[in-house]
C-alpha cells in the first residue's frame, strides 16, 4: 500500500538532492514521476529544482490555488510516484489532496522540505504533513559546533542571525545557516543583549 512520506531537515541537509535522486531512481526503472514544486520557490527559476551539489530537473509548478489531486488525475495518472520539493510551501488542503492520491491511486507521495521556519514555527504545509503523513523521517544536518542542527537561522546582510521578519524569505547559504537549538539560543541571547 502506498504512503504519504514527509522527509524534513534543516537547511543544507540535502533534501532537494534526495528528492532529485528519488525521482531519478523511479525513472531509471522506467516509472514516470509527477515531480512538483510550489510556485513560492522561485530561487532557481519558475520550474527548475536545483540542489546545492548541482543536480537539477524541471518540475511542474503548483500554485496555492491549484489542486494536486486533480492535476494528478487529469495529467499524471500514469505516474508511479509523486515527488514534491519544498513541501513546506504547500497549503494544508494540497497536503490532503496528495494524501488522497496515495489512497485512491495507490501511488507513493514523497515530500521533502523544512519542518520549521527561522523562528522555529511550523510552516502550514509542514504542520499538516506532521499530522497525517504515514512516514516521517528527519534528514540529519550538523551545526558548526558538531551537534545536530534543527534550526534554520536566518542571516542579515552582515551574516548576523536575525529573529524578526516575514516567515518566508527565499535564500540559500547567503541567507540561512543550520544550527543546533543551543547555538541559536546563544545567538538570540547575544542579540537581545545588544539591543
Amino acid at each position: 500500500m502506498a504512503k504519504l512520506y514527509f522527509k524534513y531537515g534543516a537547511m543544507g541537509s540535502s533534501k532537494t538532492a534526495q528528492a532529485l535522486i528519488t525521482k531519478f531512481n523511479y525513472e531509471e526503472r522506467n516509472m514516470k514521476v509527477m515531480f512538483l514544486k510550489p510556485s513560492r520557490d522561485t530561487r532557481d527559476g519558475a520550474d527548475v529544482v536545483r540542489s546545492r551539489i548541482g543536480l537539477e530537473a524541471r518540475a511542474t509548478v503548483l500554485g496555492p490555488e491549484d489542486n494536486a489531486y486533480d492535476l494528478f488525475r487529469d495529467r499524471f495518472r500514469d505516474c508511479k510516484a509523486v515527488v514534491v520539493d519544498e513541501c513546506q510551501f504547500l497549503t494544508p488542503a494540497q497536503v490532503d489532496q496528495l494524501a488522497d492520491i496515495t489512497i485512491d491511486f495507490d501511488v507513493a507521495v514523497l515530500c521533502f522540505g523544512l519542518r520549521t521556519d527561522f523562528q522555529t514555527k511550523f510552516f502550514p504545509g509542514s504542520r499538516r504533513l506532521m499530522e497525517i503523513a504515514e512516514s516521517i523521517q528527519e534528514i540529519k544536518m550538523v551545526c558548526d559546533c558538531g551537534a545536530k542542527a534543527t534550526v534554520n537561522a536566518r542571516l542579515d546582510d552582515n551574516g548576523d542571525v536575525i529573529f524578526e521578519g516575514e516567515q518566508v524569505v527565499l535564500g540559500g547559504n547567503d541567507r540561512y545557516r543550520a544550527m543546533c537549538r543551543k547555538c541559536w539560543m546563544k545567538a538570540r541571547r547575544a542579540r537581545e543583549g545588544k539591543e
